[in-house]
């Protein structure tokens, strides 16, 4: 069975709420969505997340390297090739989100084919995954009644605060209302998005020392070596590479030099297979993983449950998934669901991926 067809399919969604945070704001999800057709007729179906500001990749990008320079290399290819297809791709740097896509619809593909879940073909670990949600750049009472609204409406428990702002008193303040508001059982975390120094990041560990954070992503440019390299040895939570962990071997690279010593994984950036290879060496290395969110869709975020609850180690942690509340439409076909702060993988063959046509039709760009 071979792939017959790449479509690549730009589309715009508005946010309902707009998440900003340290390296820009998402008002819009100008999305690729991304569509394999095999010579049989399967289709398989993955979304991709242009983030310039972090991986330099635009909707306009995504859709000129699928089908100018991807699609003709992997159109014939038999759709169970997988490391053949990832071997295509790697000859074009860079481009994170738009290989990412094509290996989910894939593994879409394939598990439509087999008749099986694709998370029971990637491990089988669970049925589900605990919810972690984002909480963007807001007035400090304004994120606790927030965080207070979803935990009483979905059951989430596990909160990501969104930091990087100067004055740092404004991100502390913010951890110490939450922490307060919320109490000690509540997990919460912060994300920097590279707004900080390492320095001005250890000024904030210090001044939430006492409020039980689990961790502490992408304080500072992961550039700044000697000062990242400072910050992890001395910080008593994990620093955790995102942004600088964009590959197997970037993430690789931050643990091996000590530039992280926790690592995130999205499946909207390294697809299935190059994540598993990412939680395979954090496993060996004895590092901590968590699913992270690229601002995704239903589309993208059924992607990361799928993923996140087919390993142990990815299980382990709250993924992020649930910022696609945010959004005022949305094009998957069977909506997903919180509840008691988890969401269940979809119970069908392939990925559970498959988008409501009518809709995709009324939000396509072309």
């Amino acid at each position: 069975m071979q792939i017959a067809q790449i479509e690549a399919i730009p589309y715009t969604i508005p946010y309902s709420t707009p998440l900003h945070f340290a390296s820009g704001a998402v008002h819009e999800a100008n999305h690729v969505l991304v569509r394999i057709e095999t010579s049989d007729g399967v289709v398989g179906w993955a979304d991709t997340p242009p983030r310039p500001y972090t991986y330099g990749e635009t909707q306009k990008s995504i859709v000129a390297v699928i089908e100018d320079i991807f699609a003709p290399q992997l159109e014939g290819l038999s759709v169970f090739d997988r490391e053949k297809a990832q071997a295509v791709m790697a000859r074009t740097i860079h481009n994170e989100t738009a290989k990412g896509a094509v290996d989910i619809a894939l593994w879409d593909c394939l598990g439509k084919i087999l008749g099986r879940p694709v998370t029971e073909l990637l491990g089988g670990f669970s049925d589900h995954m605990r919810v972690s949600h984002m909480l963007g750049f807001k007035p400090a009472q304004e994120l606790l009644d927030l965080a207070l609204e979803f935990r009483e409406t979905y059951g989430i428990d596990t909160f990501k605060l969104k930091t990087g702002r100067r004055p740092l008193s404004l991100d502390v303040e913010a951890a110490r209302v939450l922490r307060e508001g919320l109490g000690e059982d509540t997990e919460i975390y912060m994300d920097s998005n590279r707004g900080w120094s390492a320095n001005e990041a250890a000024e904030v560990l210090r001044r939430t020392a006492d409020l039980g954070l689990s961790f502490l992503e992408e304080p500072d440019d992961a550039r700044e070596v000697l000062g990242r390299r400072r910050l992890v040895e001395k910080s008593a939570i994990p620093i955790a590479a995102d942004e600088s962990a964009p590959n197997m071997g970037e993430a690789a690279r931050e643990i091996l030099t000590g530039g992280a010593n926790l690592l995130c994984v999205k499946t909207a950036r390294t697809g299935f297979t190059e994540s598993a290879k990412i939680v395979g060496f954090a496993q060996a290395a004895g590092v901590d993983v968590y699913v992270g969110n690229q601002i995704d869709t239903q589309i993208g975020s059924v992607a990361s449950v799928v993923f996140g609850a087919a390993f142990e180690h990815t299980h382990r942690r709250a993924g992020e998934l649930s910022n696609y509340l945010d959004m005022a439409d949305d094009l998957i076909a069977r909506p997903l669901t919180i509840a008691d702060g988890k969401i269940m993988v979809p119970d069908v063959p392939g990925v559970g991926t498959e988008p409501d046509l009518e809709k995709l039709a009324a939000h396509r760009d072309r």
